[in-house]
């Protein structure tokens, strides 16, 4: 039986960044620094994250803080990944549009990226990425699936995305949101897709 006694030594605020982090964990997945800097320091404390793993023992997941992107991420626990019922069960999926213009994302977000620097792209980039990529998508399958990553931290955007010149800020989360299954499916769809067109 884990024991819970660590939460009644929390300081009140203490206790309140504990209680967001592991709602935010739920939510959406990821917490991004660039995003939610106070809930991303208080969860990169190693003690913090000890209390935090112990907590999200008891339903089977865990959080993985990648410290050089400044990302901490939602996973399934190791023990639970073989159980059968268990397996998969909190996994989004995202449909073979949103799984290719996330691939697209991730390339713009790797030619781009710095360590340092915040990576921000233009909905025309975007647009212009997918052509080359023969990424067919209506303004509506644009639209949603915006809402969606930015609902799990992989994106922001500002008001104008449904032109030419709205930004779109890619976040490192993006790196880590692909269920490699998921992947693998796209890219053999793909790649069957270019072998009939030639």
């Amino acid at each position: 039986m884990s024991d819970y006694s660590f939460m009644e030594k929390m300081s009140g605020e203490d206790a309140y960044l504990f209680k967001r982090c592991i709602r935010k964990l739920l939510d959406a997945t990821f917490i991004v620094e660039d995003r939610d800097e106070k809930l991303y320091e208080f969860i990169a404390s190693e003690s913090n994250q000890y209390d935090v793993n112990t907590y999200l023992a008891a339903i089977g997941y865990k959080v993985v803080v990648e410290e050089r992107m400044k990302v901490a991420m939602l996973q399934q626990a190791d023990e639970d990944v073989e159980t059968v019922g268990l397996k998969r069960l909190n996994l989004y999926r995202f449909d073979t549009k949103q799984i290719q213009l996330l691939m697209v994302l991730w390339g713009l977000f790797l030619e781009r990226m710095g360590y340092s620097d915040p990576v921000y792209v233009t909905v025309g980039d975007i647009v212009d990425k997918c052509k080359i990529y023969q990424v067919m998508m209506k303004p509506s399958d644009f639209k949603d699936a915006y809402r969606i990553f930015k609902r799990f931290n992989l994106i922001d955007h500002s008001d104008d995305v449904g032109t030419e010149e709205g930004k779109v800020r890619l976040y490192p989360s993006l790196l880590f949101c692909m269920d490699i299954g998921q992947l693998r499916r796209v890219m053999e769809e793909y790649l069957e897709s270019e072998g009939e067109d030639e």
